[in-house]
């Protein structure tokens, strides 16, 4: 049963993640849509969409996404995180209908770049927002929604791509992102945000909300403490300099130089852990094991696969802890690679592998659900904890940027290298990466599980004296 303390701040995030469900669609549309484009059925004027033009509409959301890492990051400095959200669904909603407008390829670029703007804005602003209204005992589980709600999205997007056309669906996420901006538009900004900006009865105001406070004229001991520590925090910002803009040394200094190397090799893990690979491989893996199913249902078994593996780290970041989940995640991701990989690597040689067809299906869902609950999951989540408040949103959008490029390399180069190496080989490169992600954890990320900021600060300031 959920604490009255913490309603407010499950329904905001709940309003809040309706953006990453919708995005989540988005990011799966094309599974569906991309076989019909390419078949002689093709519902456009120059009829199949090319291979190159096929690469261009897959990789250009990544392309929008990092701008739009850019574009929101600076611009929740400068207006908060609540009404660069809502200027969020702007870009959303045009790409949706621009999808079903679509005539040619050049309505399907424009709009995934859209998209992936809209989506750079999701991946800097929901987690930020989240990370600020929440108490520290459940923000993990609250952080971990994210992903839970983009895995939501896509599986929704796979069995919608399955049973309805590919311009009929987009009404429905189309109608969802009004949702949200109905829901969400009745919800205070960020406490921290509010103090930031010298605002402290509004911080108040915020705060007693998102505690469930309101109607409480007297306040607990517990909620004075949390407020007076926001005005500490403010007060000795502002003291600390004339001027509290950001400076070069603000970034420049052991801490946070550390920061943003954890933040760059968490994202990178998210990427190269080899996942968004295997999801392209989907039919391909479930033809090697023989199964008889088409690639839409694969598709909608491995969204299934994600939904779970999210839910589970939802239930466990708050139990086992950040650190310990991330560990048992790569490495759990790692192994699934190596089987996969030695299967493939076998049939290739002309190895009898009739009696271990199980193989396939076994890695890959251990691929997926491993990666589901913690390298997929987590990063986001952890960025946002680990970083001063003052450079927050700066440098989770420039670790951001990087991943987005992460992304575009592997989706415009993950190809040419599966060619080269061919799968195995591949998947020994994704489980290499994995392996490496995991002792990078062990020694170098803090444990965030139920800690302050200044805690998580004390403790990455004691290491790099080390």
């Amino acid at each position: 049963m959920i604490k009255s303390s913490y309603k407010n701040q499950c329904y905001a995030t709940l309003c809040a993640n309706l953006l990453s469900l919708c995005y989540g669609a988005f990011a799966g549309w094309p599974s569906a849509a991309f076989l019909l484009f390419q078949s002689a059925d093709s519902p456009f004027e120059g009829g199949p969409l090319t291979t190159n033009e096929i690469s261009w509409i897959g990789s250009i959301l990544c392309i929008g996404g990092l701008l739009g890492n850019l574009f929101f990051g600076w611009l929740s400095d400068k207006l908060g995180r609540k009404l660069p959200m809502l200027l969020a669904v702007l870009p959303m909603l045009i790409s949706w209908i621009l999808i079903i407008l679509a005539k040619n390829a050049v309505y399907l670029i424009f709009a995934r770049f859209l998209g992936g703007f809209a989506g750079g804005a999701i991946f800097i602003l929901v987690p930020l927002y989240v990370t600020e209204i929440s108490e520290d005992r459940i923000r993990g589980s609250l952080g971990s929604c994210l992903i839970l709600f983009w895995n939501l999205g896509m599986l929704l997007a796979f069995i919608s791509g399955n049973y309805m056309s590919y311009n009929t669906s987009p009404y429905i996420y189309i109608g969802l992102i009004i949702v949200f901006l109905i829901l969400f538009m009745f919800l205070p900004e960020s406490p921290i945000y509010l103090m930031k900006s010298r605002k402290e009865m509004e911080a108040e105001k915020s705060l007693r909300y998102y505690r469930n406070l309101r109607k409480i004229s007297q306040p607990p001991e517990g909620f004075k403490t949390e407020m007076e520590k926001l005005k500490c925090e403010y007060i000795e910002e502002k003291s600390g300099s004339d001027d509290t803009a950001l400076s070069w040394s603000d970034f420049n200094n052991p801490v946070a130089r550390r920061v943003i190397v954890i933040g760059i090799a968490l994202m990178a893990l998210n990427q190269f852990c080899g996942c968004f690979a295997m999801v392209n491989y989907t039919a391909t893996i479930f033809e090697i094991s023989g199964s008889s199913l088409s690639p839409n249902m694969s598709a909608i078994i491995v969204g299934i696969i994600q939904l779970v593996g999210s839910y589970v780290s939802t239930l466990l970041v708050e139990r086992a802890g950040r650190k310990l989940l991330l560990i048992v995640s790569a490495f759990g991701t790692g192994f699934g690679h190596i089987s996969l990989g030695m299967f493939c690597y076998l049939k290739v040689l002309g190895c009898n592998v009739e009696s271990f067809k199980w193989v396939p299906i076994a890695s890959f869902s251990l691929v997926i659900f491993a990666a589901s609950w913690g390298v997929l999951t987590l990063p986001f989540m952890m960025l946002t904890e680990i970083t001063p408040v003052k450079i927050r949103s700066l440098t989770v959008s420039f670790c951001m940027v990087t991943l987005w490029i992460f992304a575009f390399i592997l989706v415009k180069y993950f190809p040419i290298v599966a060619a080269i190496l061919e799968l195995h080989g591949c998947l020994f490169i994704f489980a290499a990466c994995c392996f490496s992600g995991a002792l990078f954890v062990l020694i170098f990320v803090p444990e965030t599980k139920g800690k302050s900021l200044e805690s998580i600060l004390a403790f990455i300031e004691e290491r790099t004296k080390k």
